[in-house]
């Protein structure tokens, strides 16, 4: 059986570079799946800062951007399914990470890089997983190797990928400190889960996780400040630790002692997500669902949802992102 699926659809796009108030409904053709591709009803669309960077005009030029439509993660239900597409059935309910395209009624996603919604997650919820929890997983987990005996510091805490990485950290069982930029915020994280969370306004954190840790410092650092950071991460790291960087909020201009990398056998390691093959994108997907999805439907684990907006408030939700006030994901919901 197939829906009937109309031959245009709205999507959210920005009317040249600027503020939130670029976003505009537009009217685009429905795209068709092509082989091994799956045509997604869209219910639930995630933000990520990477939006917030193309809508000003600011991404970096050398990310590919195969859509005008913004959106990198979504949930919904399988409307159209492509030649030589076996995994899934028009009506299954999904989640997909998406090279772009998701702020939209209708998007098309390589087969490999949807899954089934989780069991027991809300669309809203299914679309704050894909990228966050590929970022977290890839950087943290496979570059950091963090384990259950480490520490880890995750600066950014109260973020999408902050909230994402204290959920997967407390789940592999580590000590998990962040930063975070008020008070409130900090009472959210370790309500999430964070052993300690650090006011980075009002502290300096490098002499509290000192403090903390009796001067040892952290196994893990997860870093998406950049810039003046990075070096305090360097002097945080114990033996044989690992920096891993995932962001440039703080600027991508950095200056640290080397000697301080050699003589502690730091590792320095970082990856961006957007950029990667459809095969490399599969195969952490596919990661994810062997060892996240049982968190989600039998260790009553669930991503952290700030708020959420219809589509046609898109410039309302870029906002709160850009405010920084929220916690967890902020997901644009869908009208058909």
């Amino acid at each position: 059986m197939t829906d009937t699926v109309p031959t245009t659809m709205s999507a959210v796009t920005a009317e040249g570079s600027g503020g939130p108030d670029v976003l505009k409904i537009t009217s685009h053709p429905t795209p068709e799946p092509g082989e091994g591709e799956v045509l997604i009803k869209v219910e639930a669309a995630a933000l990520n800062w990477g939006d917030i960077l193309e809508r000003r005009g600011d991404y970096p030029g050398w990310a590919p951007r195969p859509s005008s439509i913004m959106g990198l993660e979504v949930a919904g239900t399988v409307a159209k399914v492509g030649p030589g597409t076996q995994r899934y059935a028009v009506g299954d309910r999904v989640c997909a990470l998406l090279a772009g395209g998701g702020y939209a009624q209708y998007v098309v996603a390589p087969s490999p890089q949807v899954l089934p919604l989780p069991r027991g997650l809300s669309m809203a919820e299914g679309a704050a997983v894909p990228e966050a929890f590929c970022t977290v997983w890839t950087n943290m987990i496979e570059r950091g190797k963090l384990r259950p005996s480490d520490s880890v510091l995750i600066h950014g805490g109260a973020s999408g990928i902050g909230t994402t990485a204290i959920i997967v950290a407390k789940g592999l069982g580590s000590k998990v400190f962040v930063t975070a930029g008020s008070d409130e915020k900090c009472a959210r994280c370790e309500a999430i889960g964070a052993d300690k969370a650090i006011n980075y306004k009002t502290h300096d954190f490098v002499d509290e996780i000192r403090a903390l840790t009796g001067g040892e410092g952290v196994d893990v650092v997860l870093d998406m400040v950049g810039g003046d950071y990075i070096r305090r991460d360097l002097d945080l790291l114990k033996m044989d630790g690992r920096l891993i960087s995932v962001g440039m909020l703080g600027g991508n201009e950095v200056t640290f002692n080397l000697s301080s990398v050699l003589l502690k056998r730091l590792t320095i390691a970082g990856s961006t997500l957007r950029s990667r093959s459809v095969a490399e994108k599969g195969a952490l997907m596919a990661e994810l669902k062997r060892c996240v999805w049982p968190m989600f439907e039998y260790g009553g684990v669930r991503p952290v949802v700030d708020s959420t907006f219809p589509y046609e408030n898109a410039a309302a939700a870029h906002a709160r992102m850009e405010s920084k006030e929220h916690t967890g994901k902020i997901i644009l919901t869908m009208s058909h």
